[in-house]
């Protein structure tokens, strides 16, 4: 007689049946989103060696508070349960307040960040940008030449990081026959992918007729494109940046990964995996001015332009987001709510946050597993948690 095995007790489904074509998918999410590598290659990010993270920190006093995000009070325990939540990671004044983690996540565990791995490749354009090496003004061409018969032909590094080139292209996660499916098999995350690499995809998109920089457009083949202009600017490949001009610098304790395609080029757009801890180092950092360990990182310019001054408000208004920041603007691939708090953040699809409030001095790096890729009322009740949330801490 046959039991069910340690892995089918934990997820309710057999390590098997998770495949290329389900893996985003629920419930079979819950244990891919942790494991990448075991679905599509992944280069890694090596972390300190000899680092130690120290102990989880229980959280236990808050999960029983009360927050009212949708008009009924509940308790964060209860908030995270409904949210679909993998791991969460509270850090005020720059310590470690508490972890909490759902059943099918353990405190080591790294967990994929889809498009949070946006703001930390900006992250690493503005560390480019503080040693004279990447121009942010500069034509894409300058950098990839051979972008000259795409979309980017006339567009800006500028127009890139901040999601306004009138690109061609919908985010339509969920429609097996659109340009963006053909994108992900580019990138190796769909069945059928390996004759096409992400660079080629990317320089078959045309643009629009509106000129760039003037309608803030959520376009994810941007954000490959900046890994490769990156690449083209250091001479150096994306995994090698990240370690040695943020992993490393930032004291990040456990080894990051990301998701590479047939030419080993990085899925700077959303394929980044990391520990909650890291993550909200991160998010420290930022709050920080972009410090960490008394070291400086990014320049404070670059993080007070993402963070606070920067951004067209005018462009984020004719964009399709307002919905969840109506005062908010985008710079340099981070959301500026608008909140009288400050309070700025990187997303993530299926419930990837990091959140960092000024004002109250509290970062949140949020992982989940939600089922489908967006929900726009559950966005902006979490945005309410997160409000909420750095009240109470």
């Amino acid at each position: 007689m046959t039991g069910k095995t340690a892995f089918e007790t934990r997820y309710g489904f057999a390590r098997n049946e998770v495949l290329l074509s389900n893996w985003r998918e629920n419930p079979f999410n819950r244990w891919s989103f942790q494991n990448l590598g075991e679905l599509v290659p992944t280069a890694p990010v090596a972390a300190t060696p000899g680092s130690v993270e120290a102990p989880v920190r229980d959280m236990s006093g808050l999960l029983g508070e009360k927050v009212s995000v949708a008009g009924a009070a509940e308790t964060v325990a209860e908030f995270l349960a409904r949210s679909s939540s993998d791991a969460l990671t509270v850090m005020k004044g720059g310590k470690v307040i508490g972890d909490w983690f759902a059943p099918n996540m353990e405190f080591s565990a790294r967990h994929i960040i889809f498009s949070i791995s946006k703001s930390v490749t900006a992250i690493i354009a503005g560390i480019l940008e503080g040693e004279s090496v990447f121009d942010p003004e500069a034509p894409v061409t300058a950098y990839i030449p051979e972008a000259s018969g795409s979309a980017y032909a006339d567009a800006s590094c500028r127009h890139v990081l901040d999601m306004s080139v009138s690109l061609d292209f919908e985010e339509a996660y969920l429609d097996p026959e659109s340009a963006f499916a053909r994108y992900r098999r580019a990138t190796l995350w769909n069945p059928g992918g390996g004759t096409e690499s992400l660079r080629e995809f990317i320089l078959t998109l045309q643009r629009l007729a509106e000129p760039h920089g003037e309608t803030f457009r959520y376009r994810s083949p941007n954000s490959d494109l900046l890994g490769i202009l990156l690449e083209r600017a250091s001479g150096q490949r994306f995994p090698d940046l990240m370690r040695e001009k943020l992993w490393l610098p930032l004291g990040a304790v456990s080894e990051a990964s990301i998701g590479v395609d047939m030419e080993g080029t990085a899925r700077s757009a959303g394929g980044i995996s990391v520990t909650p801890r890291d993550l909200a180092r991160i998010g420290e950092m930022m709050r920080q001015g972009g410090t960490a360990n008394g070291r400086r990182i990014v320049p404070e310019t670059w993080v007070r332009d993402t963070t606070v001054t920067g951004g067209s408000a005018e462009a984020w208004q004719r964009g399709t987001m307002v919905h969840l920041f109506p005062k908010g603007r985008y710079r340099n691939k981070w959301y500026q709510t608008g909140h009288e708090n400050g309070a700025f953040c990187g997303i993530g699809i299926h419930g990837q946050w990091l959140y960092v409030n000024p004002k109250t001095e509290v970062v949140i790096a949020k992982m989940g597993s939600q089922p489908v890729p967006e929900e726009p009322a559950l966005e902006r009740e979490i945005v309410a948690f997160f409000e909420a949330l750095s009240g109470l801490v």
